[in-house]
């Protein structure tokens, strides 16, 4: 990978790297590394859900200040569709899908800790 290379970090990895979780640093070499990132509205709301669910309101606000920094994706029909397909066929769940259709659609290259994209083109599972 580039620095230049367009990056999408799943909801996993900025839970990592916000909670300052075990995988923080891998995450972190990613997420600083200059390369412009993508942030799909579905990770904006995973991600600010769970530290919210788990009391890191202001753990949250910080994520929220730093996504508004990404290039934010939202979900339209076209990526919609995209993602009904990817989901039918590689048998992700409905978030994991619009996720790898973002990623796909653009050409970024996923970086995730979740086993579900194990295998699939374009993904780094850390």
């Amino acid at each position: 990978m580039t620095a230049s290379e367009l990056i999408l970090v799943d909801s996993s990895g900025w839970i990592e790297y916000m909670g300052e979780g075990p995988k923080e640093g891998e995450f972190g070499r990613f997420i600083e590394s200059g390369s412009a990132t993508l942030l799909p509205t579905i990770v904006i709301y995973e991600v600010y859900k769970k530290l919210w669910a788990t009391g890191r309101k202001t753990v949250g606000e910080r994520f929220v200040s730093h996504a508004l920094r990404q290039l934010v994706v939202p979900l339209d029909e076209r990526l919609a569709l995209t993602a009904a397909q990817i989901s039918a066929e590689q048998k992700l769940h409905m978030a994991d899908a619009i996720i790898y259709a973002t990623a796909q659609s653009f050409s970024a290259h996923l970086i995730t800790s979740d086993q579900a994209f194990q295998g699939l083109p374009g993904v780094t599972v850390v």
